[in-house]
């Protein structure tokens, strides 16, 4: 299968626009249609990318026996609907994060998906990032040990939404890239959510998680609409190594610290003495070389594989549902005071549109 695929993309608003491009310039994909609700829109996007048939009706999109897959950049909201007509259409989806704007909306879709043999890819666009590629493998090769915390820190002056709080917003980055890099993914049992609304805009604008991982570590994440600051930072730490990810900082994006605590083993009891057992270990730090590359041009052509490969993609329908259900939860905790709210298993045969 050596001849390019063709794709429709589907909003032409804010991540339409770089889905176009992407996939414009990909080897592997022809763009054969951008569809949007706003014409002028759509042809300015076409027109900024070299030239694409333009249509304002889905209908003309899916009903095209020769448009091989869409990429869908709307709201969150209309996701359920527009995907599960692509599917049925016989269309590969790609669909901007998060999967959909509830847990059941998404189960509904992966489900479907599996249904009819597609490919339903959710773009989780930081998992494709050099950075974020090489914090796996480093994870994966043992090189930081036995991960004991994350704290994770997103945090910059807007932009509120109108639909969705500052979790919904921005904690699906955070939250893919977790269940992207760590052993087993984003298997979590609970989270704690807290936020607040100080500016009274009828959601949080600012908000904070807390997921207890396997084998006793945590991670938090922090997100924020109001900081002055833009902050992008994300702390691994293990029982050898840590690591930190400041993704602002593109002359070191990723530094690697050969510091921490050990724990002597010991038979005590006694706190007294369980605290002479403990050591600091001070080391090198190193900072990984990382490649230079667009992060949504390995999306599409992670996109293109798997619909040739007929497998499901690094960041699946399953993926999506997995951070969905950690969002579900977090909404529940949030309207619960902050109590920890069980998170339901990423499981779409148990489980359907409400």
């Amino acid at each position: 299968m050596t001849e390019r695929l063709n794709a429709a993309v589907i909003g032409a608003g804010y991540w339409g626009p770089n889905l176009a491009r992407n996939l414009r310039s990909a080897v592997d994909w022809n763009l054969a249609a951008i569809c949007d609700l706003d014409r002028g829109r759509a042809t300015r996007v076409a027109e900024n990318v070299g030239g694409a048939p333009v249509t304002t009706d889905v209908a003309d999109v899916l009903d095209d026996p020769l448009i091989d897959a869409v990429a869908i950049a709307t709201p969150a909201r209309t996701h359920h609907d527009l995907v599960c007509r692509a599917l049925d259409a016989g269309k590969h989806v790609l669909v901007e994060k998060p999967l959909a704007d509830t847990r059941a909306a998404g189960a509904a879709m992966v489900s479907k998906a599996d249904e009819r043999g597609l490919v339903l890819m959710t773009d989780h666009t930081f998992c494709y990032t050099p950075a974020v590629q090489r914090i796996r493998d480093l994870i994966a090769d043992g090189a930081l040990g036995e991960v004991l915390f994350v704290d994770s820190a997103r945090i910059n002056l807007g932009l509120i939404q109108p639909d969705v709080d500052v979790l919904w917003d921005l904690a699906p980055h955070d939250l893919s890239i977790l269940d992207y890099v760590l052993p087993g993914g984003l298997e979590v049992a609970t989270v704690a959510a807290n936020g607040a609304d100080p500016l009274g805009t009828g959601k949080a604008c600012i908000g904070y998680l807390s997921l207890p991982l396997t084998g006793g570590a945590i991670a938090h994440v922090q997100v924020n609409w109001l900081s002055p600051t833009k902050v992008r930072r994300m702390v691994i730490g293990g029982t050898r190594r840590t690591l930190v990810w400041d993704d602002l900082n593109p002359q070191q994006r990723l530094s690697v610290y050969d510091r921490g605590v050990d724990l002597a083993q010991g038979s005590g009891s006694d706190a007294e003495l369980r605290a002479a057992q403990v050591s600091y270990r001070v080391g090198d730090t190193w900072s990984p070389a990382l490649p230079e590359q667009e992060a949504l041009g390995n999306v599409v052509v992670e996109f293109a594989a798997a619909i040739r490969g007929g497998r499901p993609a690094r960041t699946d329908g399953n993926a999506g549902l997995r951070v969905l259900s950690v969002l579900d939860a977090a909404s529940r905790s949030l309207a619960g005071a902050g109590a920890p709210t069980p998170v339901q298993a990423a499981d779409p045969e148990r489980t359907g549109v409400a």
